[in-house]
C-alpha cells in the first residue's frame, strides 16, 4: 500500500483507527498532529489518498512570469518605468489572491520557491490581501513567507469567504484596490473542478458598480480519483477486521471517492448502487464503522447520490471541527 501513510502496523490495543481519505500534507499535516494527541492517543490517524493532484506546468510558468514582472506589486520606479515603456501598461495586475484549497497553496509554493527570496518584498505589496477559506489554508499561505496579510481564516467555506471579501474591500483604500483609476481583479487559483460561489458572488449584477469585484480564475492543478484507492482502502479494512478492531472512523474530504469508499465498506447494493442498511449490518459483524465528512457539500452528496447519511458533519472544515464531532458522537 504505497499511498497509505501511518498504517495499522503499530495500532495499539483499543486504539481507534481514523482513516483520513486525503493525501498527507508535507512537511507536516495538522490532522496527523491533532488526532495523535486527541484524548491521549485514543485515535490512530491513517492517511489514504483518494485523489491524484497534478500541477499544470503552463499555469505555474504564467504565475512565475507574472510575479517577476510585478503583477502583484507596483515594483520599483525604475521597473515601473521600464514596463510602461515596454508594454504601455502599468505593472500591477491584481489586487489580491484567493486560496480555497491546500493544492492551490502547494502550487503557488512551487512558484514562490523559484523566486529570489531577497526580492519577495518588492514582488508582493505588503498591503495586498491573501484571502483564505479556513485555518488549514491560512497556515499554508502564511508558510509561503510573503509580506502580505493573510485574511479570512475564520470563514470556513466559499460562501462565507465571498461575503468577507466584499466587506473587507470596502475598508481598503483605492491605492490597494485600484491602479490609475482601474479596479484591480482578484486572482483565484483553482482546480479544474470547483464551485463558482466566490466569483459569482463577487461579480453579481445585484452589487453596485463600486462593490462589484472582478475575479480572474487560473486553473493551477487537475484532480482525479487515484486508481489504487479502492484497493488500498479495502486492504486496510480487511486488516483492521483481522486485528480485531472494534470501531473505526472514515473521514471524507470531497465527493470524489465517496462511491469507492462505500463500495469498499460493502454498503452499496449492486443493482441500485445505493446505500443498504441491510448489507451494512450483514457485513460489519462486531466491527462498527462510522463516517464523518469535512462539511455539508460532501454530506449532501452522500445523501443525494447514495441515500447515505454520515454520522458526523464537521461544523468547521478543520481537524478540530472533525475531532469535536467524532468525540461528541462517541459520547452519545
Amino acid at each position: 500500500m504505497d499511498g497509505v501513510t501511518n498504517g495499522l502496523e503499530d495500532l495499539a490495543i483499543d486504539q481507534i483507527p481514523v482513516y483520513l481519505l486525503k493525501t498527507k500534507s508535507s512537511p507536516s499535516d495538522t490532522y496527523d498532529k491533532y488526532f495523535d494527541s486527541l484524548e491521549n492517543g485514543k485515535y490512530k490517524p491513517i492517511f489514504v489518498p483518494v485523489l491524484q493532484h497534478m500541477f499544470r506546468d503552463d499555469a505555474l510558468r504564467t504565475l512565475r512570469r507574472a510575479a517577476e514582472r510585478f503583477a502583484f506589486a507596483g515594483g520599483s520606479e525604475a521597473n515601473d518605468a521600464y514596463l510602461r515603456k515596454a508594454t504601455n501598461n502599468p505593472a500591477k495586475k491584481y489586487g489580491g489572491l484567493i486560496f480555497t484549497s491546500q493544492r492551490a497553496v502547494d502550487a503557488f509554493h512551487v512558484v514562490v520557491a523559484k523566486l529570489d527570496p531577497s526580492k519577495l518584498e518588492a514582488l508582493f505589496d505588503k498591503d495586498m490581501p491573501l484571502y483564505v477559506v479556513g485555518p488549514a489554508t491560512a497556515r499554508g499561505v502564511t508558510g509561503l513567507g510573503l509580506p502580505c496579510p493573510v485574511l479570512g481564516e475564520e470563514t470556513g467555506n466559499g460562501e462565507a469567504l465571498a461575503g468577507f471579501i466584499l466587506k473587507h474591500r470596502k475598508s481598503l483604500s483605492t491605492e490597494v484596490t485600484h491602479l490609475n483609476g482601474r479596479s484591480l481583479p482578484l486572482l483565484f487559483m483553482v482546480g479544474e473542478q470547483r464551485r463558482d460561489i466566490i466569483p459569482r458572488t463577487l461579480q453579481s449584477d445585484q452589487l453596485s458598480a463600486s462593490e462589484r469585484t472582478q475575479v480572474t480564475e487560473l486553473v493551477v492543478y487537475e484532480t482525479g480519483e487515484a486508481a489504487t484507492f479502492e484497493e488500498e482502502f479495502t486492504t486496510l479494512l480487511r486488516e483492521a477486521k483481522s486485528r480485531g478492531v472494534k470501531k473505526q472512523w472514515v473521514v471524507v474530504f470531497s465527493p470524489q471517492g465517496c462511491e469507492a469508499m462505500l463500495s469498499a465498506l460493502g454498503w452499496l447494493e449492486e443493482k441500485t448502487g445505493k446505500y443498504s442498511e441491510a448489507r451494512k449490518g450483514a457485513i460489519a459483524g462486531p466491527l462498527k464503522s462510522c463516517v464523518a465528512t469535512i462539511g455539508p457539500t460532501t454530506r449532501d452528496y452522500l445523501v443525494q447520490e447514495f441515500g447515505y447519511e454520515p454520522h458526523v458533519c464537521a461544523a468547521t472544515p478543520s481537524p478540530e471541527g472533525v475531532g469535536v464531532g467524532i468525540v461528541a458522537y462517541g459520547s452519545k
